[in-house]
């Protein structure tokens, strides 16, 4: 289990407090769950106890150490624990001159989304569905003060616990939760982005209430979903599949999702980007092997998912909690 002690003693005196007073039991209760963790605990203690000051959190590939630092065995071992982990899904990283060439070319979606949303120097900032934690050290980057993530996947949380080795105590923490599990009006967080979960949800509207809740006054939501083309009014919803994706249940058009955050009670809404997902942004490679975007098209067809519905599109908006 990962120890989070860090975290827990920086939330005391915070407006977090009573929500790290409940965090050791949630997580021992997560890791508790999965029967691949004494495997992924494994994989984490072959890691060499090293740490560095060399660090670049502001650039697209996330780097962790120098390869001047180690010699070739270690970086073989680095090589090797981190391969126990696969798939690798958001990133770039480097480690020690170890490249985890991710699925997702996570840089490009913060490159469209960064100059929009407001800056993160000094603020507390919750990352909803943060995967591995790529956006989460992005965040830090910009010097945000603290960045918390949370994701159920606890591969992807192991993930973070790899990276986090090797430079400790940098205010980022990602937790084995889902938003569910979080105390109600936490009203806590300067900015909480959701990238990639909306559509995951059944309902969307109560997502968008919980995110509310997390924010203070006057905070700042970064959402991130896929879109479809259609008026006010109109999402679609899968007969089944998405993308061959089991659990896909609502896409609206861009205007629907307006509505849907002033539904929900946010204001000062603004559409930063809309953007067709390529083949180049989501792809297999050496660090995640199964089938991605281009198996998930239609094979004559790339405007079409492989179902027959529109390719997907993702569009960024952002809002503001009324003060």
């Amino acid at each position: 289990m990962i120890d989070y002690s860090a975290l827990y003693r920086r939330l005391k005196g915070t407006r977090l407090e009573s929500w790290g007073e409940q965090l050791p039991g949630q997580v021992a209760a997560a890791f508790a769950r999965h029967g691949d963790t004494p495997k992924w605990n494994a994989a984490k203690a072959q890691l060499p106890a090293i740490t560095t000051d060399h660090t670049q959190l502001d650039q697209a590939v996330v780097t962790i150490g120098d390869a001047a630092e180690i010699d070739a065995a270690t970086r073989d071992q680095i090589e090797a624990a981190l391969k126990e982990l696969i798939p690798w899904r958001k990133g770039p990283f480097n480690i020690f001159g170890v490249d985890i060439d991710t699925e997702w070319r996570s840089d490009w979606k913060w490159q469209r989304l960064q100059p929009h949303i407001s800056p993160l120097a000094g603020r507390t900032v919750l990352d909803v569905g943060c995967g591995s934690g790529y956006h989460c050290w992005r965040m830090k980057g910009e010097g945000a003060e603290l960045v918390i993530g949370i994701d159920p996947t606890l591969l992807f949380v192991m993930q973070y616990n790899a990276i986090q080795h090797f430079i400790p105590d940098q205010g980022v923490y990602v937790l084995p939760l889902g938003i569910q599990q979080l105390p109600p009006r936490l009203e806590a967080f300067d900015t909480v982005f959701s990238m990639g979960v909306l559509y995951h949800r059944r309902s969307p509207i109560d997502h968008l209430l919980e995110l509310k809740a997390c924010l203070r006054p006057g905070g700042e939501l970064v959402l991130e979903t896929l879109v479809v083309e259609g008026p006010q009014g109109y999402s679609l919803m899968p007969e089944a599949r998405y993308a061959k994706m089991r659990n896909v249940w609502f896409i609206p058009s861009v205007e629907t999702l307006e509505l849907w955050l002033r539904r929900a009670g946010l204001g000062e809404i603004k559409v930063a980007n809309i953007n067709a997902t390529s083949t180049q942004e989501q792809r297999a490679t050496e660090w995640m092997r199964f089938e991605s975007l281009a198996d998930f098209l239609a094979p004559h067809d790339p405007t079409k998912t492989i179902e027959g519905y529109p390719a997907p599109r993702r569009a960024t908006l952002i809002a503001r909690k009324p003060g």
